[in-house]
Order: C-alpha cells, then sequence, then structure tokens
C-alpha cells in the first residue's frame, strides 16, 4: 500500500469458519484509497467469502473488518451507505428497461430530482448504454447486463466498490469495456476491490493478492510478483510432449509441468537441476521465459511450506 494514501479497507486476523472448514483463515489485508485492488483465487479459495466479510452480509468468526474508517461488524448501517456491492448474480429486473431499472434503483438509495438526473446521464454515457437506455434488460447481452448492474450499483455514490467476478462468462471485448470504465472511475477517486479467477484480468489491477484455501499466500503489484519468483521459468517444446512430461516431473528440482497450448511451461527450483541437466534425459526444446501471474501463483501454490500450511 502506497505510504502517501490512507487505507479505506483494512482486515485484522478476519476469518469465518464454517464448522471444520475455514473459508478465511486470518486474513490481515490493507487496501489504499483509490486503487484497484485483485483478490485472484480458484473456485473454493475463499474469495467471495472474504467480500461478504467486508461488506458486512456475513459476521467474521474472528478478527475484524474495517472499510471507510468504521468497523463492519458494529456500524454496518454507516459503512453500507459508503459502499457498492455487486454479487455474481445481480438482481436487474427483466421487464424493466434499463433507464427503470436505474430509476428503481435511485429510489431504493433515496437519490431523487437533479442529482439523480445527472448521475444517471453521466453513467450512461460512461458506459456508452445511452443508445440503450429503453431496452428491456432481459435483451441485452452479457457484457451489457454487467454494466447495468455496475451503473446500479453506483447510483448512491459509494467510496468504494465491491464486485464479486464481474466478468465472469462476458465476452473478452465486453470484459476490456468493463476496464475501462473502472479505470474512470478510480480517477474519480473510487477504491475498487475486485475478485477473479481470470489471472491476465488482474494484471490491470494496482495490486494483487492470491489466495489460495483461505489463506492469502501472496500480494503485491502484478510486476513485484512476477520478479520475486524464486522459481526458473521456461518454455518447453517436445515431439512427445507426454514422454517428456512424464520423464521431467520425476526429476529432482522439477516442481511442476504445465500445459501452455502445444507446449509446456517448466518450472525449476535453479539450485536443484538445470535445463541443461534434463535434456540429457529426454529430448527437448526450451528456452527461459518472462513468468505470468499464473505462472507466479502455479509457483507459490508448489510451495511445499504453503501447501501444507493450507
Amino acid at each position: 500500500m502506497s505510504a502517501q494514501r490512507a487505507a479505506i479497507i483494512r482486515a485484522e486476523n478476519l476469518t469465518r469458519r464454517f464448522g471444520a472448514l475455514t473459508a478465511v483463515d486470518h486474513l490481515n489485508l490493507e487496501i489504499a484509497e483509490g486503487e484497484i485492488f485483485a483478490l485472484v483465487g480458484p473456485d473454493g479459495a475463499g474469495k467471495t467469502t472474504t467480500m461478504r466479510l467486508l461488506c458486512g452480509l456475513m459476521n467474521p468468526t474472528e478478527g475484524r473488518a474495517i472499510v471507510t474508517g468504521r468497523d463492519v461488524a458494529r456500524e454496518l448501517d454507516a459503512v453500507k451507505d459508503q459502499i457498492g456491492y455487486m454479487a455474481q448474480r445481480f438482481g436487474l429486473y427483466n421487464d424493466l428497461s434499463v433507464e427503470e431499472n436505474m430509476l428503481f434503483y435511485s429510489d431504493l438509495f433515496g437519490m431523487t430530482g437533479r442529482e439523480r438526473d445527472e448521475l444517471r446521464a453521466r453513467l450512461l454515457r460512461m458506459t456508452r448504454m445511452e443508445p440503450f437506455r429503453k431496452r428491456p434488460a432481459g435483451k441485452l447481452s452479457g457484457g451489457m447486463k454487467q454494466k447495468l448492474a455496475l451503473m446500479c450499483t453506483l447510483l448512491h455514490k459509494p467510496r468504494v466498490l465491491f464486485l464479486d467476478e464481474p466478468t465472469n462468462g462476458v465476452d473478452p471485448v465486453s470484459r476490456r469495456d468493463f476496464w475501462a470504465i473502472l479505470y474512470q472511475l478510480v480517477r474519480d477517486g473510487l477504491t475498487v476491490f475486485v475478485t477473479t479467477a481470470y489471472l491476465d484480468e488482474a494484471e490491470r489491477a494496482n495490486r494483487v493478492g492470491f489466495m489460495h484455501q483461505g489463506r492469502l499466500i501472496r500480494c503485491d503489484t502484478p510486476a513485484g510478483l512476477k520478479q520475486g519468483l524464486e522459481h526458473a521459468v521456461y518454455l518447453v517444446a517436445s515431439k512427445d510432449p507426454r514422454k517428456t512430461r512424464e520423464v521431467l516431473e520425476r526429476q529432482p528440482g522439477v516442481l511442476t509441468l504445465q500445459p501452455s497450448g502445444a507446449d509446456l511451461h517448466l518450472f525449476l527450483d535453479p539450485n536443484l537441476t538445470s535445463p541443461e541437466k534434463l535434456v540429457e534425459l529426454t529430448p527437448f526444446g526450451y528456452h527461459p521465459i518472462a513468468p505470468s501471474l499464473e505462472d507466479v501463483f502455479i509457483s507459490l501454490v508448489g510451495k511445499p511450506e504453503v501447501a501444507s500450511a493450507a
């Protein structure tokens, strides 16, 4: 977190258990005002539970969440006035038009008169949804529905926006447009907390937190995460990828092999082995590559200390 910006979201040993299952395990996190923070992990990692705890939709078993300077559990009504929450399935009314949905949510938030009309017009322009304002929500594309849900979430002018996998199942062009809108909102002073399973999408955030089985295993900027990777990553090309994989996976120092199109991504501990040694066991071509966020996450999850802790 930037030392020049105050934390607008803070989790202190935040924990949530469901019986014997620990969904969120002593999470400590600070998010600065005005940044986009992406929480990344596979299904079941604890991303949605974390977001619900921060929004006050669920009480923690231990620890506390502080949002906009208020304890979420103790001052929930005050926190709700300052945040917007867009769930994976947002409650749009398919029979109502885009404009009618926005008016409905404006009424729920108590937004009326000129302020409501000016904000609604600005959001329609920002999302390029003006030409579709009379179209029923049920006849919108997936990307347009997400834009409408976002507009409805912003109608009470929140300081913090929580988005739970907002582009899941949305086409790439709509995903790009959605993120362009988020950048504009952040320039206007909003803070965005987003969960996503798309690691390429997380590259767009200011900072990224990797979550695995309820624990935050690493948090940094996308560039910092890549630079901090201790393992070497190589692109491996083989005429017989299956055989190459079978041979290499048994070798000391080979951490993991992951398919990448017709090739493989090879993760090595450089203290234990090298591709020069491995190529003597089975023929393959290779060259070092710059790691992606997906490579970093796979490498971290494969660490024995991470696996045992989780």
